[in-house]
């Protein structure tokens, strides 16, 4: 699975309780998470916003918790497998992680990914998944 940004930001910043679920099956091995160089620098980038009042130390804790339980995904690019283009330019690396580290979904609350999982564009992939749904199968 992939997680995006705003997801690794409650589970590793807010430590939000209600997906709790999610990052315990993540710590147990239940859950793999796949990450790669890109999806990690954003989130190095996010955690440095000032809106967190996070200090280089707490950035590099929420980083170094997350990279613990991340594997690295370094694939090439799968030209047979086209993906459509997210309408936020940023979010488009979500789907290629995905895609190249043939993950069974894309956990996400971003509402740019979102919309692309209520056309069905991605089935034949992966699914895209609220945190809510993806605990609740």
């Amino acid at each position: 699975m992939v997680l995006d940004t705003n997801v690794l930001v409650s589970l590793f910043v807010f430590a939000d309780s209600r997906f709790l679920p999610l990052r315990t099956r993540l710590e147990s091995g239940n859950w793999l998470a796949l990450t790669n160089e890109r999806c990690v620098a954003e989130f190095r980038r996010v955690l440095a916003y000032p809106m967190f009042s996070l200090d280089a130390a707490g950035q590099e804790a929420a980083l170094s918790a997350y990279a613990a339980l991340a594997h690295r995904v370094t694939a090439t690019p799968s030209p047979t497998q086209p993906l459509p283009l997210c309408s936020d330019p940023d979010d488009q690396k979500f789907l290629e992680l995905a895609r190249d580290g043939g993950a069974d979904c894309l956990i996400t609350s971003d509402k740019a990914l979102l919309k692309l999982a209520r056309r069905q564009r991605l089935a034949h992939l992966f699914r895209l998944l609220t945190p809510e749904k993806a605990l609740a199968r």
